[in-house]
């Protein structure tokens, strides 16, 4: 049975989620997309994280390359649809590129409204709906001045909040008398302008933009009252029209936007919509759950004839800027047969409002304490009678019953039906059944299996309760802590803001983030070193005092105050010569023990102090450099021998790990980093109990990694396979850069991955090509400040003196 034609016309979070419903139960479908844009699919609510520097464009892709390779679907990158062409059941697009379907589905989204005053059109006046305008505020933003926000809304804000962090002043001009007046009472919006306002951010409410100002770039905004605010940077966020002209000009039913019924069927029944260019049941929508609800609808009457309808349903909204905690859902305007319970905490910061009518909830707006957003959501959705309640209703789920019920307690009176991820539609039931039936023990693996959490992630904490009340003891609920005693951030918000915020040095961080102790402390300060160097190769200046003694003295310290001393073998290679020189080292310097590692190196254990700088010299002059068998990066690539000798090899192990570790070596990463080649699945050299392994074999090369075999064992997770020692090379710089970017100080690689997720990891690395490439180049280039040898540099006497101190330092433990 042939199958049919499904042409998609957008490529947005809608018909991806579409898709993947589609492909849960039909495979009867050979699937052909047109974007607008020139990228796959990505996650388009998470570009105000993206603006503030909290994520890349590669962190919030959502179907890479490799996915649409995998299920054999056409992506016209870059091509728009101009034509449908209904009688012939084709679509035409401006590059030329003519489809014919069966089944057409429509999700060309929205376009941006412009505010139609003079100057518009200048130059630097941007809208806010896409990563091609999240680029252009960043670029923006690095020349500085001021950023002139249009909008007060979700988007507005969310922009601005951005901009600010880019190191921006920011202006936000609001119409209305109070910021996003649609989403939040006058209370709320006050409480929120002032929290903005303490950040720095000027907020102008009840202005009106008369004109923007410009020669041959924009260079001011006039209000309507005269004054006159300087910007170089316009963003207008004034909302957004469903795009329909398309459909309009094939001849379907269009009203504000394309209509469709409840099983998202336009007027012409071989065509679906999806997605904010619709209106169903009178109404257009702009926030991604009711998105999602359409995409499931669509998906399961394009596989088969469904009682499936799209049902209107109450949406929350979320301001998505760290640190401003707001929830809002249902009516809360005030009327004659609606009454309001209120708390307002001025110490906290907090302000709760519920609405009732009938005593039901119709509404609740909650600032600063959110925690019973959802669960107020939950009364809202079933009507449920709260006259019983009334009492301690405005206190939260917890107060209850008189008590204080702890966050598991509250979980489990959720009935199974009760939303858990607004943005997926994800229920408690459906994440314990899942939990249960698919054996599922981390938060990865949930977001992996259910989408809950994995869009906003606001619902990260509802999430956990739920595995922690379906797994019991064996799941233990992470708890936020801070890096150090000398500040309450946790390692994730340090490295956050010091992307965001722009901060190159320990100073700044301390400054800008409110450490408690002036100069940090031995847990903080090599941390935050490593993320410097880390994050701004070649501007940031290795500060050598905040790392640990073994780093310091390019040595590991013994416990009698002798030192080891570890010359890098490449592969666990070496000469006769280097074997010769390791000797006369040896004797020269009386060293008393030379012993063979578990890394194919040799050892120079009980170097005295005095001993070192000369004994590097001697070692530097016979070609060898630091094994940097004391760093946090890379230690050892440990190989077998390989085919050219092995009568059980496959490949070149020898040769390869050579490669990899010249590569690779001088590379700092957040914990130590092994690794090793094996030439067969015999794993003689140890690949899949390393943080990274490669196992040849007749087709190529196995890449695994996550291993450990110290205080902690585990073998390694296979990542994928490629066919050639360059994309070998390319994967594992990759992921070490990856690694890099996203993991916490002293944590290993098999911990960042369990963190993160083994499915996404291999989503990013393996499966989506560009996002590989754009790790791998970003590790090369921070290796051009890496790969110096510091024995050389300190046999060049440019530390000596400070050298020399070395003794005054306090001893700390290494790991």
């Amino acid at each position: 049975m042939s199958k049919q034609r499904l042409v998609i016309i957008g490529n947005g979070m809608a018909p991806g989620r579409m898709l993947e419903h589609l492909f849960e139960v039909s495979v009867a479908f050979e699937v052909t997309i047109f974007n607008a844009e020139p990228r796959v699919n990505y996650d388009r609510i998470m570009l105000s994280p993206v603006l503030s520097g909290e994520k890349t464009y590669t962190d919030i892709i959502i179907h890479g390359e490799g996915w649409y390779a995998e299920r054999g679907i056409t992506l016209h990158k870059g091509e728009k649809i101009v034509q449908i062409n209904r009688d012939e059941r084709k679509v035409v697009s401006d590059k030329g590129t003519v489809a014919h379907y069966d089944r057409l589905v429509i999700a060309t989204g929205s376009s941006p409204f412009i505010i139609p005053v003079p100057g518009a059109d200048l130059p630097g006046v941007l809208a806010y709906r896409d990563l091609d305008d999240t680029e252009g505020m960043i670029a923006a933003s690095t020349k500085g001045g001021r950023a002139v926000v249009i909008g007060g809304g979700l988007l507005g804000l969310e922009a601005a909040a951005g901009l600010k962090l880019r190191g921006m002043e920011v202006t936000v001009i609001h119409l209305m008398p109070t910021l996003m007046e649609r989403q939040l009472d006058t209370a709320a919006g006050y409480l929120l302008q002032r929290e903005l306002e303490g950040r720095g951010i000027e907020v102008l409410c009840q202005a009106n933009t008369k004109r923007i100002i410009g020669a041959d770039r924009v260079e001011g905004v006039e209000l309507a009252d005269g004054r006159i605010i300087d910007a170089s940077l316009v963003v207008m966020a004034v909302g957004i029209r469903p795009n329909v002209k398309l459909a309009q000009e094939a001849g379907l039913a269009v009203n504000r936007g394309i209509v469709t019924d409840a099983t998202m069927r336009t007027s012409d029944h071989s065509i679906y919509a999806v997605g904010e260019c619709v209106e169903v049941g009178g109404m257009v929508y702009g926030l991604v759950a009711p998105l999602y609800r359409m995409a499931k609808v669509a998906a399961e009457h394009l596989a088969d004839p469904s009682m499936a309808e799209f049902v209107h349903a109450e949406t929350p909204t979320k301001l998505k800027v760290t640190g401003v905690n707001l929830y809002s859902v249902g009516d809360f305007a005030e009327g004659p047969d609606r009454e309001d319970i209120v708390l307002r905490d001025a110490a906290r910061g907090s302000y709760k409002r519920v609405i009732l009518k009938d005593n039901k909830i119709i509404g609740a707006v909650l600032y600063g304490d959110v925690a019973d957003g959802g669960w107020y959501n939950e009364m809202l959705k079933s009507g449920e009678d709260v006259e019983g309640m009334r009492e301690t209703l405005i206190f939260g789920q917890a107060y209850q019953g008189g008590g204080n019920a702890d966050p598991l307690a509250a979980v489990a009176s959720l009935p199974d039906d009760a939303e858990i991820c607004g943005c997926n539609g994800i229920t408690k039931g459906q994440i314990m059944a899942a939990i249960r039936d698919k054996g599922l023990t981390s938060l990865a693996e949930v977001r992996a299996h259910t989408k809950a959490s994995a869009s906003c992630g606001t619902c990260t904490g509802l999430v956990e309760n739920v595995m922690g009340l379906t797994l019991g003891d064996t799941f233990v609920i992470p708890q936020a802590a801070g890096m150090c005693p000398c500040t309450t951030h946790g390692h994730g918000e340090v490295r956050r803001l010091i992307r965001a915020k722009g901060l190159k040095s320990i100073p700044a961080v301390m400054q800008e983030l409110e450490w408690s102790t002036p100069e940090g402390c031995a847990k903080c300060r090599p941390a935050l070193n490593y993320y410097l160097v880390s994050d701004w190769p070649g501007e940031y200046q290795d500060d050598q005092q905040s790392r640990f003694i073994n780093e310091r003295v390019h040595a590991n310290i013994q416990k009698d105050g002798t030192y080891s001393v570890v010359p890098r073998m490449f592969g666990g290679l070496t000469t006769a010569d280097e074997l010769r020189a390791i000797a006369d080292v040896a004797d020269r310097y009386s060293i008393p023990t030379i012993k063979v590692t578990g890394g194919q190196r040799i050892d120079l254990l009980g170097v005295k102090k005095e001993d070192l700088i000369p004994v590097w010299k001697d070692l530097n002059d016979a070609g060898m450099i630091s094994g940097a068998a004391y760093s946090k990066g890379l230690r050892t690539v440990k190989t077998c021998v390989g085919k050219d000798f092995c009568r059980f090899g496959t490949q070149d192990s020898m040769g390869l790990g050579v490669k990899l570790e010249k590569f690779l070596w001088g590379s700092w990463s957040p914990a130590k980093l092994k690794l090793a080649v094996t030439g067969c699945p015999r794993n003689c050299a140890e690949a899949t109990c390393k943080d990274i392994g490669v196992i040849c074999v007749d087709s190529g090369y196995e890449i695994v990694y996550g291993g450990a075999a110290g205080l902690h064992i585990q073998g390694t997770t296979k990542l994928g396979n490629v066919k050639t020692e360059d994309e070998v090379i390319e994967v594992i710089g990759a992921m070490t850069q990856m690694y890099r970017e996203q993991g916490f100080y002293l944590e290993r690689i098999y911990k960042w991955a369990e963190r993160v997720g083994y499915d996404h990891i291999k989503d990013v690395i393996l499966n989506d090509l560009e996002a590989r490439k754009a790790y791998y180049d970003r590790f090369v280039y921070s290796q051009q400040f890496a790969q110096v040898d510091p024995w050389a540099e300190r046999v060049a006497g440019a530390e000596a003196h400070e050298f020399s101190n070395m003794a005054e330092i306090k001893l700390e433990a290494a790991e």
